[in-house]
């Protein structure tokens, strides 16, 4: 068995213990939050990391698998089980949807239409009373269980949900990863011109990654509906909810698997924090620290957290084999 499955397993081990350890509600809810964003964070990177489609706009499938799984709950009373595959499904045919005239554009053109698209979306859910407007949904109270996905006496249910989440996120991304279409995404990515020049449909296959990376992204919004039984606008389609699921991913490392986690991690931190030392009155305080942060990692880890280990790692080893012959 390999390092890297070894290392994998503990990590599993570690993080299905880690609620038991921290007994603290609140602290155990930042658990969730890291999972949850982290979740979001590896479904942004197929799109975004490997692809090299960067889009500030994920907060668009995010909304759209809360409301789906929402409406049809209170609507027609189907199980948020069944919601999280249809929001996944409506929120894969809305981005190839949108995909489809957005891959024409490049660069930070691409980055600006999906924000556009995100506010437009944003914009139609707050003014649609059929789904509540800017004023929400709140989702029923029904007795809890997990065929119900409500739990009430505990939250470290929904602790397992999120990390099994997480762990399924991150086997989609590691299999793309290893396929033939983590060689297309990334051939797309670093020399587009040239993986034409072999016959890569480069509008095809972002379409692919953009139907796998909104799919996932869907479901977690349907886990943020369940677990705060209310749902608005402002909360699950804000521009700042795109911003930061990007960020976590870049911070982290784009283009690798564990480092959106890293990021993620990091990033809930810091809301964290900025949250007990500033409460109400620090509201955006974290905005400026994400801004202060996007700056110092283009400046000093332009490859984020895992790629600035990994040269500080090269960096060691070439010292120790120069020492060595000296």
């Amino acid at each position: 068995m390999s390092r890297r499955v070894l290392l994998s397993i503990a990590v599993l081990a570690a993080a299905s213990a880690a609620p038991w350890v921290v007994s603290n509600p609140s602290r155990q809810n930042f658990l969730i939050l890291a999972m949850m964003t982290a979740q979001l964070a590896v479904a942004w990177n197929i799109l975004g990391g490997y692809a090299g489609q960067v889009s500030f706009g994920h907060a668009a499938f995010y909304g759209l698998g809360a409301y789906t799984s929402s409406v049809l709950l209170i609507q027609f009373g189907l199980s948020p089980w069944i919601g999280i595959l249809a929001g996944g499904v409506l929120a894969m045919l809305f981005a190839l949807l949108i995909g489809w005239p957005c891959f024409k554009l490049k660069g930070h053109y691409f980055a600006i239409a999906t924000i556009a698209v995100a506010e437009i979306v944003q914009v139609i859910f707050t003014n649609w009373r059929a789904v509540g407007g800017a004023v929400g949904l709140y989702l029923p109270l029904r007795e809890e269980g997990l065929k119900a996905f409500v739990f009430h006496a505990s939250k470290l249910p929904y602790y397992y949900i999120a990390l099994g989440l997480l762990v399924l996120t991150l086997l989609v991304s590691q299999t793309i990863e290893r396929s033939f279409l983590g060689h297309y995404f990334r051939a797309i990515k670093d020399e587009p011109e040239a993986a034409r020049s072999l016959g890569v449909n480069l509008t095809r296959y972002k379409l692919v990654a953009i139907a796998a990376s909104s799919f996932l992204t869907a479901a977690g919004g349907t886990l943020y509906a369940q677990k705060e039984l209310f749902i608005d606008p402002g909360s699950v389609m804000a521009t700042s909810l795109s911003v930061k699921i990007a960020l976590a991913s870049i911070l982290g490392g784009v283009g690798s698997l564990f480092g959106p986690v890293i990021g993620a991690g990091i990033l809930t931190g810091i809301e964290e924090v900025t949250r007990q030392f500033f409460g109400g009155s620090g509201r955006g305080t974290d905005l400026i620290l994400y801004g202060m942060i996007i700056l110092a990692v283009a400046v000093y880890y332009p490859h984020g957290v895992i790629g600035g280990f990994k040269a500080w790692s090269q960096r060691r080893a070439a010292r120790a084999r120069s020492g060595s012959t000296g």
